[in-house]
């Protein structure tokens, strides 16, 4: 038997969860324990045992969704990871650099690349080489640091090993590509806001005719790039190849799950890593909690849709006295702004309106892009507080170049979502 009904329970769940994130506990720990509490208010606790099997039963296909998510969330943190230990993420920015002479160019190009690697505070790695471009330009430490902050975010909407686009396609149980797909115009928002708003009025310096020496060296360090940037290309292609081949995959999770282990192959092949530092990855406690986060977000999801639980919300819904576009919004906006994680927004999003509607394409990427955008612009947001840190700038002065860049892509989102 239950302890409470259904609305005193989540009221003291989720107010149990903005205590839990106002403390900064660890995203993974935070979901599940508000998962588990909301259980155990909610319903008579030796159900709880059922609701966190289901989760992860192999048998039926949202347990396998769960372990295809979870398993492929913790194959990219590990590829990240390696990345970073094995130097290649250095080689990788270094041989980009040389490539691209614009300073425009790089500065717009090189945060995203970086942003490949989906590393909490990744704007730190990008910094040095973002500042020592920006120089040439002669921005302002608040402009250099929004370059840095902006360009690194314009890639996740469409990269499909992004840990948030993992988890909002097994939350919402649509497709990745119908996800990207819808947000693509929003993705060429950011990168023309960003582009008009970071080098407003900025002439680029005078360029030096290339000489054959330097000609030679351009086809050297391009080589080098593809070689070091193969394991994200081919993850990247092996997922979308298998979407498009067996789509039943794609919405098992499955797709990211292969992709992401052959990525990791391809790497250990071009790196030749010794076991120790295959090793160090596996020892760093953020793996572990990002996974956490990812299995988190389905027993959210699972506790909330257990029986009676989601019928509140769906009352209110049709009732007509809250829009569902406001669900679909401000409120995972909100949340990806107060916890700093995007993950967060979306699974917390994605739970509680579980059983109110049937997620769409249209709904799943307008829920997406809400949390993200929130993410971003949030002063929690490690990247932001980083960045401000490296370049000596307030939040404050960055704010006034990030806040109008949030309003047009925000609009660019909603235009998408009413009109295509």
């Amino acid at each position: 038997m239950a302890i409470l009904e259904p609305l005193p329970a989540i009221i003291i769940s989720f107010c149990f969860l903005g205590i839990m994130l106002y403390k900064r506990v660890n995203l993974g720990i935070t979901l599940n324990a508000t998962a588990l509490l909301l259980a155990l208010l909610s319903v008579s606790w030796q159900e709880i045992p059922g609701i966190i099997y289901a989760t992860v039963d192999y048998r039926t296909s949202e347990g396998l969704l769960t372990i295809s998510v979870v398993l492929a969330t913790f194959g990219v943190m590990l590829l990240s990871q390696l990345y970073k230990e094995t130097g290649e993420i250095n080689r990788l920015s270094e041989n980009l650099s040389r490539i691209i002479k614009n300073p425009k160019a790089i500065l717009s190009v090189l945060p995203a690349v970086i942003g490949f690697l989906p590393v909490a505070g990744g704007a730190l790695m990008s910094a040095p080489l973002v500042d020592s471009e920006a120089e040439r330009l002669k921005l302002k430490p608040e402009k250099k640091a929004y370059v840095n902050l902006w360009f690194r975010h314009t890639i996740f909407p469409v990269y499909p090993l992004s840990q948030v686009l993992i988890i909002t396609v097994g939350v919402t149980e649509i497709t990745m590509a119908s996800i990207i797909v819808r947000q693509i115009p929003a993705v060429i928002a950011m990168i023309i806001v960003g582009y008009i708003i970071g080098f407003w009025r900025v002439q680029n310096p005078k360029s030096k005719e290339k000489t054959a020496k330097e000609k030679n060296s351009l086809n050297s360090n391009f080589k080098n790039f593809l070689t070091s940037f193969s394991p994200i290309i081919v993850t990247i292609i092996a997922t979308v190849c298998m979407e498009l081949i067996s789509p039943g995959l794609a919405k098992q999770g499955i797709d990211v799950l292969i992709a992401t282990i052959v990525g990791i192959i391809v790497l250990i092949v071009i790196t030749k890593p010794s076991l120790r530092v295959l090793k160090i990855p596996l020892k760093s406690t953020g793996i572990y909690g990002v996974t956490l986060a990812a299995y988190g977000a389905f027993f959210l999801k699972g506790t909330v849709s257990a029986e009676g639980i989601s019928q509140i919300l769906k009352t209110v819904l049709m009732n007509g006295s809250v829009d569902i576009l406001l669900f679909l919004t401000v409120i995972p906006a909100l949340l990806g702004f107060l916890t700093g994680s995007a993950n967060g927004g979306v699974a917390i999003g994605a739970s509680i309106l579980a059983g109110v509607l049937s997620f769409s394409p249209k709904t799943a990427a307008l829920l997406y892009m809400s949390a993200y955008l929130g993410y971003i612009i949030a002063p929690t947001h490690l990247c932001f507080a980083f960045t401000a840190n490296y370049f000596k700038c307030s939040l404050g002065k960055i704010y006034k170049y990030v806040i109008p860049s949030f309003l047009i892509t925000i609009i660019t989102v909603l235009l998408t979502y009413f009109l295509i």
